[in-house]
């Protein structure tokens, strides 16, 4: 299968905005939150901007929004560039970092991972290392991302039919002969997945029979499917 590839406050007296950094190579564009391309200079960073984009309670995203300075036990500055910022509905916010391995960094960044956590602390925010993600949640991101711009919802009405097709778990390649042309269909499918409308097993790589259905909740079609997301969405969590 191929699909297209989409064109398309601070905390007090521990940082300020970062002026000087690498342009990024990379980007994910968030139209779940922003509306806008995040850049990323890493694959790691892309993919956890992937996740976060798709967690519902996020409502916004940025990509190295702030540099935090302190000084060190001998008095020597030090300062930090987290990767991420999200902000959630509740009004509290995480800082976090991509490593693409848990080690990634060394001892700076580990001691930088302590000082940025004290200083969210202070604010009310908080700060994490994410963890990479494993092989098959990661590529499962990356084919669904294709399809995660509002043209993939269809014309009008085949939406709401894909996921009624779906009100029982069924293979994905039976439920989307079920809803029409398999070829106008299925876009639509991986549309539906990414946003949370549908849910699959994202641990395992996806499949023409992988068992597919709509949440428990409903999915929050009419809110365009941030209601519920699977496998990942802990990752946007702020705590």
């Amino acid at each position: 299968m191929s699909h297209p590839q989409d064109s398309d406050s601070t905390p007090r007296n521990h940082h300020r905005p970062a002026t000087t950094h690498q342009h990024p190579t990379v980007s994910h564009h968030c139209p779940q939150t922003e509306r806008s391309h995040v850049a990323a200079g890493s694959n790691a960073m892309r993919l956890q901007l992937m996740v976060l984009d798709r967690a519902p309670n996020v409502t916004g995203l940025a990509g190295r929004p702030v540099r935090l300075l302190w000084r060190n036990s001998r008095g020597l500055v030090r300062s930090w560039v987290p990767q991420l910022f999200a902000r959630y509905r509740d009004g509290t916010a995480l800082l976090a970092d991509c490593p693409s391995r848990p080690d990634a960094g060394g001892e700076r960044a580990l001691a930088a991972a302590e000082a940025v956590s004290t200083a969210c602390q202070d604010i009310g925010w908080s700060y994490r290392r994410l963890p990479p993600l494993d092989e098959a949640l990661a590529a499962n991101l990356k084919w669904l991302a294709g399809y995660r711009h509002p043209r993939h919802r269809g014309r009008t009405g085949l939406l709401e039919a894909v996921v009624d097709v779906f009100a029982r778990p069924r293979p994905l390649v039976e439920g989307v002969a079920a809803a029409g042309d398999p070829i106008e269909v299925l876009p639509v499918a991986f549309h539906a997945l990414w946003a949370g409308l549908l849910e699959a097993a994202m641990d395992v790589p996806l499949h023409e029979r992988v068992l597919v259905q709509a949440p428990a909740s409903g999915g929050g079609l009419e809110g365009g499917g941030r209601a519920g997301r699977g496998a990942g969405a802990g990752i946007g969590e702020a705590g």
